[in-house]
């Protein structure tokens, strides 16, 4: 899909160097990557995917959006509700949950992964990296950084994350929620689960964002 809004080179393409980040980010190798963009640029008369977002709630009020790559909006719609029904959620209309939620780049630096690969800069000079390159936010957990981005300015940063030869644990721009929701009741959670899972394994889903406190 990136391909096709905007070219196959990632130089003048920023979606698609975006992507590139989130799949490299998961150990994806180069050639699978390379392969993929070759086959998108070469096949004009591919399926068209388009991308389709769904949202609605789980037991207890759980806010849950759904992020899909669909060539059959029917199928994909009819999927995603059963998803919904068999956790006792439901499907809702455009925008009843996403106002719960900040669309923001979020940069994940793993302290293991900055060890392995020998980077000795300290929280600091991490810190000056991300917000000299337009980081929004930067914490510091018990085994890991985030870096907070605007959308637009997420891949100014992790670009020059990536210039200091620093891994990324994950990099992706998300749905963080502005609250959390905390389940107690055991069925709630497991209704939750199985609808998260459902989601999980439909092949049309790409992403699926709760305010869920796990």
């Amino acid at each position: 899909v990136a391909v096709k809004e905007g070219g196959a080179d990632p130089n003048n393409n920023s979606k698609l160097r975006d992507v590139i980040a989130k799949a490299k980010a998961n150990n994806m190798p180069n050639d699978t990557i390379e392969r993929g963009i070759k086959k998108a640029a070469g096949n004009a008369s591919a399926i068209n995917y388009e991308t389709v977002r769904y949202e609605g709630y789980g037991p207890n009020g759980i806010a849950i959006i759904v992020d899909a790559l669909t060539d059959n909006r029917n199928r994909t719609a009819a999927n995603v509700r059963n998803c919904f029904t068999k956790g006792g959620g439901n499907v809702g209309t455009q925008g009843c949950v996403s106002y719960m939620f900040d669309e923001k780049g979020q940069i994940i630096l793993s302290k293991e992964e900055l060890e392995d690969a020998d980077i000795t800069l300290s929280a600091d000079d991490l810190m000056m990296i991300a917000l000299d390159a337009g980081a929004e936010d930067f914490s510091e957990e018990e085994d890991s950084f985030e870096i907070i981005t605007l959308p637009e300015d997420f891949s100014a940063v992790r670009e020059a994350i990536e210039a200091e030869k620093i891994p990324m644990a994950s990099a992706e721009v998300t749905m963080l929620p502005q609250t959390y929701v905390t389940l107690t009741d055991e069925n709630d959670i497991k209704q939750l689960q199985r609808t998260l899972d459902l989601l999980d394994e439909d092949d049309d889903v790409q992403d699926v964002y709760h305010n869920w406190d796990e």
